[in-house]
């Protein structure tokens, strides 16, 4: 293998770790159909998502992980079209610089979302707080693991409702020594006030390849709702585009 090839293919494992010692930039497509009442609606979501680790010692790194949404819906709510910002949500995990004990990974900090929303149907108007964790493993091109997080709303509008939501996205993926990677994950989550599950399911497969000498990333794959309440959307696309920068 030469060293370029191993340069990418610690770059392809390496983004299949949340908490990976890797700056990098997702600029995450989902295209979504059947949402809304009349379960006619569509919704489209870029997701910024910067990644950096910022390194606080030798042994351990504190990495920040931002999700920063630019939303156009058509007929998920009654007042037809919608344009702008939504709420963003901003995790911190302070995760140790190698693996532990059989090459376990952790981290955990706490996650804040911020009422960054520019339209009331684009966010829920509340300060939320919670704790984040990830436990994962990566072993002979294999990477399992769970990132969770839990919110609480501790500010905001009174007229609209409580965050009191947990998020679980097990994921699993394989990498190939082209450095071709195929994964599938949930991203669940549950609305305690409402008692409402919204499942997700998605398998994907990403690429990483060199485009004027610069690493990038290319994913896609569907979105299948498998529950949800009842605006929930049928089903999705998901397309990612990632800038890498390895140190």
């Amino acid at each position: 293998m030469t060293a370029a090839a191993g340069d990418d293919a610690e770059l392809a494992m390496k983004l299949q770790n949340p908490v990976a010692a890797l700056i990098s930039v997702p600029f995450q497509s989902n295209f979504e159909w059947g949402g809304g009442r009349s379960s006619d609606g569509f919704k489209y979501t870029l997701n910024f998502q910067p990644v950096v680790p910022i390194p606080l010692s030798p042994d351990w790194n504190l990495i920040s992980r931002t999700i920063v949404p630019v939303i156009h819906q058509d007929d998920v709510v009654p007042d037809d079209v919608q344009d702008g910002m939504g709420d963003i949500l901003q995790s911190l995990f302070f995760s140790p610089a190698k693996p532990g004990p059989h090459g376990w990974i952790v981290g955990a900090g706490p996650v804040f979302l911020l009422p960054s929303a520019t339209t009331q149907f684009l966010g829920g108007e509340k300060w939320a707080i919670g704790p984040t964790a990830v436990l994962l493993r990566q072993d002979g091109g294999w990477t399992y693991g769970i990132l969770a997080n839990h919110l609480v709303s501790v500010a905001g509008t009174d007229h609209t409702p409580n965050v009191n939501s947990t998020f679980l996205q097990p994921f699993l993926s394989y990498t190939t020594k082209t450095h071709t990677s195929f994964i599938i994950n949930t991203e669940s989550s549950y609305d305690w006030a409402a008692s409402k599950w919204t499942i997700p399911i998605n398998p994907s497969v990403s690429q990483v390849l060199k485009v004027a000498g610069h690493p990038i990333s290319l994913q896609l794959g569907p979105k299948i709702y498998v529950e949800g309440p009842t605006a929930a959307p049928d089903w999705g696309l998901r397309f990612t585009f990632t800038l890498l920068f390895p140190r």
